[in-house]
C-alpha cells in the first residue's frame, strides 16, 4: 500500500466522522435509503443513470404484469424528504452513481454524498452548508501537525483552510453572471466558478437563486436545476437554490429549499425536463407514486443539500485531480 493512499484513507475518514459529528450534534437523524430504485432516485438527468439488470433482464423488478426499469440511485433526498414531516431533520450517507461521458479531474463515475433534508427555509440551509464545512475545516485545523501531514495536508493547504471564515460570501446567479460577462441562462463552468471564488479571496462561496426551469424566459436555457426547488416569491423566475463553491474543486454543493405543495410538485415534476427524458425512456409518473403518496399523507415547509464529497475533500487537500483524494476512485478508465 503506498503511502498516498494511506494518507488519502486517513483523510476520508477524519472527514466523514466530522461531518456525521456536525449532523448528529445539530439534531439530525440518519436515515438509510435504497441504492437500487426506480427514477426517484435519480437527480436532474436520469440520462446518467446507470440501468440494473438480473441476467441481462432490465424488467426484472416488480410484480408479474406490472415490470420495471430499477437503477442504481443518484440521491437519496426524496427517500430523506418522506421523513422530514416526522423526524424534522433528517440524513444520509452512501454512493453516488452517474454515467459520465467521459473521463476529467472533476468528476468520477461513484462518489459518496452526505445528504441532509429539514423543516426550516432557504436561509436555515445555508447556515447549515456553513456549518458542515466549517466544522469540518475548523476539526482538521485542531489537530497536530503530525497528524495534518499524516493525512497528506501541506502547509499551502494548512494556510487556504485557515482562511475559511464561519460565514461564507453569497453572490446571486444574476449578479454572478453579469460579474462574469455572461448571458442569462448562461451555466457557469469550472473555469469562471474559479474566478468568483478568487474574487472573494480564494473563499467557498454561494451562488444563489438560479432560473426557475419552469419559467418562461423566453429562450432555453442551459442551467437545469431539480424540478422540486420552490420559487422565490420575491423574485418571480427565480428559485431559492444554491450551490457551494470552492477553490480548486468548484461546485461541491447542490442545495434548494423545497416545494411543499403536492400538487404543485407534481405539476412541476411533469413539466420538468427530466420527466420528459425518463418519459422517452418508458418510464412514467408510476416511477414517483410512493413518493408522491407520501407527500399527500403530511408535508411541512422544507429544504435540502447534498454535500459532495469528493469535492470537499479535494479542497481540503489541494489535489489538481479527483481521483487523487478517494481512496478507490471509479470512472470509465478505472475500476476496482
Amino acid at each position: 500500500m503506498t503511502e498516498q493512499k494511506l494518507e488519502t484513507a486517513r483523510l476520508e475518514a477524519h472527514v466523514f466522522k466530522s461531518g456525521r459529528k456536525y449532523l448528529e450534534g445539530q439534531g439530525f437523524i440518519e436515515i438509510l435509503p435504497p441504492r437500487v430504485v426506480r427514477a426517484s432516485g435519480a437527480c436532474e438527468n436520469v440520462n446518467t443513470l446507470f440501468e440494473v439488470s438480473s441476467n441481462k433482464d432490465f424488467k426484472w423488478f416488480g410484480k408479474p404484469g406490472a415490470k420495471h426499469q430499477a437503477y442504481l440511485a443518484q440521491t437519496g433526498q426524496l427517500y430523506l424528504e418522506a421523513f422530514v414531516p416526522y423526524f424534522m431533520k433528517t440524513y444520509c450517507v452512501g454512493p453516488s452513481f452517474r454515467a459520465e461521458p467521459g473521463v476529467d479531474t472533476r468528476h468520477l463515475t461513484e462518489f459518496q454524498m452526505m445528504e441532509i433534508e429539514f423543516a426550516g427555509n432557504f436561509d436555515q440551509l445555508l447556515a447549515h452548508i456553513e456549518g458542515f464545512v466549517y466544522n469540518i475545516v475548523k476539526d482538521i485545523l485542531a489537530e497536530s501537525s503530525e497528524t495534518q501531514k499524516a493525512m497528506g495536508l501541506r502547509d499551502e493547504d494548512i494556510a487556504r483552510l485557515k482562511n475559511v471564515k464561519p460565514v461564507f460570501p453569497k453572490i446571486t446567479y444574476t449578479e454572478a453572471i453579469k460579474q462574469l460577462g455572461l448571458n442569462f441562462g448562461d451555466d457557469i463552468d469550472s473555469k469562471k466558478e474559479q474566478e468568483l471564488c478568487d474574487s472573494v479571496g480564494n473563499h467557498p462561496l454561494f451562488i444563489t437563486r438560479y432560473p426557475d426551469p419552469m419559467w418562461d424566459h423566453g429562450k432555453e436555457i442551459e442551467v437545469e436545476k431539480f424540478f422540486n426547488m420552490l420559487p422565490d416569491p420575491e423574485n418571480p423566475g427565480l428559485v431559492l437554490s444554491a450551490d457551494l463553491i470552492m477553490p480548486v474543486s468548484g461546485e461541491a454543493v447542490g442545495s434548494a429549499a423545497r416545494v411543499d405543495s403536492v400538487d404543485v410538485l407534481v405539476d412541476r415534476l411533469q413539466k420538468s425536463k427530466m420527466f420528459k427524458r425518463l418519459v422517452g425512456m418508458g418510464g412514467s409518473l408510476d416511477d414517483f407514486a410512493w413518493y408522491i403518496e407520501r407527500s399527500k399523507e403530511k408535508m411541512v415547509p422544507h429544504a435540502g443539500c447534498g454535500f459532495g464529497m469528493s469535492r470537499i475533500l479535494r479542497f481540503i487537500s489541494g489535489k489538481d485531480d479527483i481521483k487523487n483524494v478517494v481512496t478507490f476512485p471509479a470512472n470509465q478508465e478505472n475500476m476496482i
